[in-house]
């Protein structure tokens, strides 16, 4: 992982980890002041929040609304997806209360969360490289997704300046940061994956700007893309990969994100259908099914306590049709789930070292001085939820850690992309060099 990383900084065009520069070199500090807002795009909802910051003593006062897209904007144009984002926008500054105050003389100003690939030239400004999850809208491809949104509030006539364009797991670190000024990386784990984190602007050789003033760049690592010799794939990844809509991409993410989990167990299933009847001499028809077995559906039965594992049979009875399974057939099943949930978790933790070792917090200082705590902020549903894969997750991270894991945290960082967003917007904020 750090060999890819260090392939990754220094731009080579095959390095699997593209190790994006997220322009963000300012990070919350807890001294901010002022209303902020943040939207939120990533799927078919967004949200919008806006947070009153009171710097350290009152921190943050917060309010948010999710608003679904209609499926005809997710397939229109450029235009009419953001007059409705912009709309909706108008409509939640309306709604502010006593409890948020904007200084007189200022524009309103938002932080940005866009969950698809850009090319990010500026904090404030980044090209679509192509719509995923859904979407399909002609004209915003290549273009600056900043300015289709600020020409879309301008339109509305909503008096409201982008100052920060980020990528969800960049948020998710910067709401860490402000909790806990500790923090160095932030990792999703949800129904995908990724990692960002903050690396010293003289260990990147592709940075070609002047240097920041703080010393740091946060870097989109897109962790999800990583591959190697190394990685313990099986037959059933192999399979899974060829047949899914992205081969050969994102190896490392359909070996630990909840997209995938669920899948590799219904494949073990079905193998084990076919070559031992494990549920009896007919294999289950909807065991054929692709993503049939959903990872919350694993998990559910991974955490049966039950003597005679009941809930798990209903699972299977629910999901595949099957009406009486064997004791024997459930106990394989648990272990099953047992295994790729386990190989997923050491896995991840394995990428979270990785971070660590390179940026020099793996160990325990060799000269005596006191040890640095280390902080790692994880948000996703797959960790929030899945209480065995993240506890194996933070065994194995200690494990590796050795005596250094004394000094190294794991924090659940709950919508951390949201209020990160907006925090962003406040640490890039064009008055803040006035003040």
């Amino acid at each position: 992982m750090v060999e890819e990383m260090e392939r990754g900084l220094r731009a080579d065009p095959h390095a699997p980890l593209k190790m994006l520069i997220s322009y963000v070199d300012n990070l919350p500090t807890g001294d901010e002041h002022g209303l902020f807002y943040a939207l939120d795009l990533g799927g078919t909802n967004f949200r919008v929040l806006r947070v009153q910051l009171g710097g350290k003593e009152k921190r943050v006062v917060q309010q948010y609304e999710e608003v679904a897209i209609p499926p005809h904007l997710m397939v229109g144009t450029s235009a009419e997806l953001f007059d409705f984002i912009a709309a909706e926008l108008e409509r939640f500054v309306g709604t502010e209360g006593d409890d948020f105050h904007l200084p007189e003389g200022r524009h309103r100003e938002l932080g940005f969360t866009f969950s698809f690939p850009v090319h990010q030239t500026s904090i404030s400004s980044g090209t679509l490289i192509k719509w995923t999850k859904g979407f399909c809208i002609n004209g915003t491809v290549g273009e600056d997704v900043v300015a289709e949104l600020s020409m879309a509030m301008e339109r509305q006539g909503l008096d409201m300046k982008v100052t920060a364009l980020v990528n969800d797991t960049v948020g998710t670190l910067a709401g860490g940061i402000y909790a806990d000024n500790d923090v160095v990386a932030a990792v999703i784990l949800g129904t995908g994956t990724n990692a960002a984190y903050v690396e010293h602007a003289t260990a990147i050789p592709k940075w070609n700007g002047p240097l920041p003033k703080s010393g740091n760049m946060v870097i989109n690592m897109e962790w999800g893309n990583f591959k190697s010799d190394k990685l313990p794939r099986s037959d059933y990844d192999i399979a899974l990969d060829f047949e899914s809509l992205n081969p050969s991409e994102q190896i490392y993410e359909k070996m630990i994100s909840g997209m995938y989990l669920g899948e590799i167990v219904r494949r073990i299933l079905l193998r084990l259908a076919h070559d031992a009847s494990l549920f009896g001499d007919v294999v289950p028809p909807k065991l054929e099914q692709l993503f049939v077995l959903r990872t919350p559906d694993m998990s559910a039965m991974h955490h049966d306590t039950s003597h005679d594992l009941k809930h798990l049979g209903a699972k299977l009875k629910d999901i595949l049709g099957v009406a009486d399974t064997s004791l024997e057939a459930r106990y394989i099943t648990l272990h099953v789930c047992d295994k790729v949930a386990e190989r997923g978790a050491r896995l991840a933790a394995a990428g979270i070292y990785g971070i660590l070792k390179k940026l020099g917090r793996d160990r325990v200082p060799s000269d005596g001085s006191p040890k640095q705590r280390t902080a790692v902020a994880i948000d996703g549903g797959l960790y929030e939820h899945y209480k065995k894969f993240s506890a194996c997750v933070e065994a194995t991270l200690a494990d590796l850690l050795g005596e250094a894991s004394s000094s190294v945290v794991v924090k659940m960082a709950n919508d951390g992309s949201g209020i990160g967003a907006a925090l962003l917007a406040a640490s890039h904020s064009q008055y803040t060099v006035e003040e």
